[in-house]
């Protein structure tokens, strides 16, 4: 199915799907083969390979989201970042990424590039001069990630497509908090587009995937990697991620609904002293995120007034879950000195902003009523004992 001219909810129910030639079913049949005829076929497919019926098919609905020409699905989101990052790194050549970055992609600079003769640098700040200082004659690829975990903060999308045009650079994104529904980077020039779909695209707290989504030529050279690294996802995985995929619009554009009521109640509660949230007027990145995302989204975080025990508050919670995780129906809190960011030493996570008392939200779609009433009564608990 052609999808250039179809809403963002017949693109999430309809492109991509495997049609049931055999029994016509409504929904897409499940092809579990490893192994698969070489020849007199069109397409010598191989799991490996990114390539069986359900991976191929279910990469053309992210591209189709993203608004690029090809996509592919890995076995988890540091999978897709890792083959992505590597698949246009060699030894000398060096990358520029944002400041605020994501735990497990900072870990995996951190720990892994300088053993592969990798040069990096992190910027200074989120601005056109932070960039532009951090790169070199040798940089290749600039990375960014926004709204940023777990800060919220909003980097210029236009700018450093312009001057990764400019510059020959490839420009990357991890656009997981935001999803296609609420910003799509192509249409800012961003080249690459990277998601744990483990998070929104999956959306129940039962899948463990990654996407890339990209020009077909950036595609190929992602591919090429990817075989010799093996992060493919297995088909029962991809047909369940098609399956949540199906509710994506509906899902994200209630949690937006719902963070931006929350957002705005936290602001005004006694016992919160900072919140985090783009699609707050408060919001330094306010008037940017405006500009560049068509919703705020469903991820926020804020900082209790000093002197009230975060772990306290956390405990005090009947409906929101702490999880390690984020994105799913279900709301769900993490304190991320203990998880996201849990490896960075205090001294990284204070560079970054994230003080250890930060507690990371993921709204869900319950009514807005009982998540805040939630909230609030935690708050009183450990008010009165303070």
């Amino acid at each position: 199915m052609k999808s250039k001219n179809l809403g963002l909810n017949t693109i999430c129910t309809h492109v991509g799907e495997v049609e049931d030639k055999q029994f016509k079913g409504a929904v897409s049949p499940i092809y579990m083969a490893t192994s698969y005829a070489y020849d007199n076929v069109d397409v010598k497919r191989y799991p490996r390979y990114f390539n069986t019926p359900n991976q191929e098919m279910l990469s053309k609905k992210i591209a189709a989201l993203e608004g690029t020409e090809a996509a592919m699905i890995f076995g988890s989101g540091m999978a897709a970042v890792s083959t992505t990052l590597l698949a246009f790194l060699r030894k000398g050549d060096h990358v520029v990424l944002q400041k605020a970055l994501y735990g497990g992609t900072f870990n995996l600079v951190e720990e892994e590039f300088d053993r592969f003769g990798i040069e990096y640098t992190f910027t200074s700040g989120l601005d056109k001069d932070a960039f532009a200082k951090a790169i070199k004659p040798q940089t290749k690829v600039i990375y960014i990630e926004t709204p940023s975990n777990p800060l919220m903060t909003i980097t210029d999308l236009e700018m450093v497509a312009a001057m990764g045009r400019e510059m020959g650079i490839i420009t990357m994104i991890d656009n997981t908090f935001a999803t296609p529904i609420n910003q799509r980077p192509a249409d800012f020039g961003i080249d690459i587009m990277i998601h744990s779909a483990t998070k929104y695209m999956g959306g129940h707290s039962d899948i463990c995937a990654g996407a890339v989504a990209a020009s077909a030529a950036h595609m190929e050279v992602i591919w090429h990697k990817s075989k010799n690294l093996g992060g493919s996802l297995s088909d029962f995985s991809v047909w369940m991620l098609e399956r949540s995929m199906k509710t994506l619009v509906l899902r994200v554009k209630q949690q937006n609904r719902n963070a931006k009521k929350i957002a705005k109640w936290l602001l005004k509660n006694e016992h919160v002293r900072a919140v985090y949230y783009p699609g707050l007027k408060s919001h330094p990145d306010y008037e940017l995120a405006k500009k560049q995302m068509s919703g705020y989204g469903g991820m926020l975080s804020f900082e209790l007034e000093e002197g009230l025990d975060v772990d306290a508050f956390q405990a005090a919670l009947n409906l929101i879950k702490a999880s390690m995780s984020l994105a799913g129906v279900e709301s769900t809190l993490t304190i991320p000195k203990k998880t996201s960011h849990g490896l960075l030493t205090p001294e990284e996570r204070k560079n970054q902003g994230i003080a250890d008392g930060l507690i990371r939200l993921s709204v869900g779609i319950e009514d807005k009523k009982d998540i805040i009433e939630d909230i609030r009564q935690a708050l009183h608990k450990v008010a009165v004992k303070a």
